[in-house]
This record gives structure tokens, sequence and C-alpha cells, in this order.
């Protein structure tokens, strides 16, 4: 494998690592960013290979056993060596990591009737997306839903929050409700109620399998999509406090499906 320098900022490749820190250019190049490399060893070893790879001169010299079997392991022709300049003119973390690599966007993932589905409604924050992936993944979860008001699930905050399950889970973009209109057809769903609705665990000893909707941070799941439920869940929780962080939330009704 060889190694080619890149030492401008002008490089077209290292432009392009810059775009994809914003939304509008991921959609346009069908194309993500991964700035970890804890992820890009855990997707490596599954045989997720990235599109490209870049790497700061002293990691490329100094290189750590997972730096090593990254290398052994990419069928790439060759990787790119870069200066910590340019690595902080494109990074997106307050600490650049050293280490970049660029994925390709599944272009037609299909949804798998035969497992549970994960919905997830207007959910803003892309830490909180990311953190519901790793959960989901975590259970054995891989069938997840993003609508279209939700923050994107390849956004660099919801990328590093993900851990692997970025590379790893079945991400369907849901555009105007089409998904979800899908899934009506195939499945029940279930919706998450701070003030109603029966325990997952419930719904679970009742139906093989079924899609659960988590809403909004701050506005909970959106009206439209409660009207097309066939009931409601709910964690009960201390009176003192409204409603629980939505990530938190997914962990312990995922662990009420997957864990007990």
């Amino acid at each position: 494998m060889k190694t080619i320098e890149i030492s401008s900022k002008d490089n077209e490749k290292i432009k392009l690592l810059k775009k994809l820190g914003k939304k509008k250019y991921r959609k346009k190049y069908g194309k993500f960013i991964v700035e970890n490399l804890a992820i890009i060893y855990d997707g490596t070893k599954s045989g997720i290979q990235p599109e490209s790879l870049f790497l700061v001169e002293e990691m490329l010299e100094n290189r750590s056993s997972k730096i090593k079997i990254v290398l052994e392991r990419l069928k790439l022709e060759s990787v790119f060596s870069i200066n910590e300049s340019i690595n902080r003119y494109f990074s997106s973390l307050d600490t650049p990591s050293g280490i970049a690599a660029v994925y390709k966007k599944p272009k037609s993932n299909r949804l798998n009737f035969e497992e549970n589905i994960l919905y997830l409604n207007g959910i803003k924050d892309p830490g909180n997306v990311g953190a519901i992936l790793r959960s989901a993944l975590a259970f054995g979860l891989r069938n997840i839903v993003v609508d279209e008001f939700c923050a994107d699930p390849y956004n660099p905050k919801s990328v590093q929050a993900s851990k692997d399950a970025i590379l790893k889970t079945n991400i369907v973009l849901d555009k105007s409700g089409e998904a979800l209109r899908e899934i009506k057809g195939k499945m029940k769903i279930f919706s998450t109620d701070v003030k109603r609705g029966e325990s997952v665990s419930e719904v679970s000893k009742k139906e093989k399998f079924f899609c659960l909707v988590l809403g909004s941070e701050s506005h909970g799941v959106d009206e439209e999509i409660k009207k097309l439920s066939d009931g409601f869940v709910n964690i009960k929780s201390d009176s003192a406090i409204e409603s629980l962080n939505v990530a938190v939330s997914a962990g312990i009704i995922l662990y009420e499906i997957y864990g007990r």
C-alpha cells in the first residue's frame, strides 16, 4: 500500500473532507466522514471498508496496534499522509483525532420486516440520535428509520456518539412518511407517550415484531404519527420529573424488549 503525502489545504481531497462537515454535501456526494480510530478499527475488523483514509504523519510513523490492523486489512491502493494543520482545517472536532476515513452512505437500504423497527421522529440533537443508534446496536436492533425532521445520523456529532453503530445498523431515511406508511401495512406501530400507555415489555409479549416510535425531546411523537399508532408505551417514572432524555428512554425501552 502506497502512502501519498498531501501538504496543501487546496488539495481536492482535503476540500471534500471539509465539505463533508455539512449536511448538504453529505447528501450531494452520498458520503460521510469518521474521525475516530475506534470506529474505523471496529468497522475494518467487521469487513466494512472506507473509501479513503487520512492519517497525520505522527500516527503513520508511530503505528499503534489498531493502526497496524486497520492498514493490514484495508483494501486500498494508498493512504494519505497529512500534517496537523490540515487536520485542524477540515476537522469537526475541538481536538482533531489525527485520523479521518470517508465512507459511502448506503444507497438504498430496505427495511427487514422480520425484525423490530425503531423509528426516530423529530429528534433534533445529533448526539441523542447517535446515542440511540449505539444502544440499538448493543441490543441487536439494526432496523432504524430516521425521519426528515431528525438530526442527520451522519452528522459528525451523531457519528461520534454512535461509535461503530453508524457502520453496522440499517439506517433508512424517511421522506414524507413513505417508510412509515409502508411499516403500517406490515406491522403494528407503538408510540412513546409520557402520559399514557403500557409497558413495552408487555407489548413485546403480544407482538412478534412491531415498530416503536420515539419522539422529539421537547414535543414527543408527532400527532399525525400518533393517529397512525396501534397503541402507546410509557416508562413509569417519579412525578417529580416531567420526562426523560430521549436517548436515556431508548436505552431503558430497548433493555425492556431485549435485555431481560
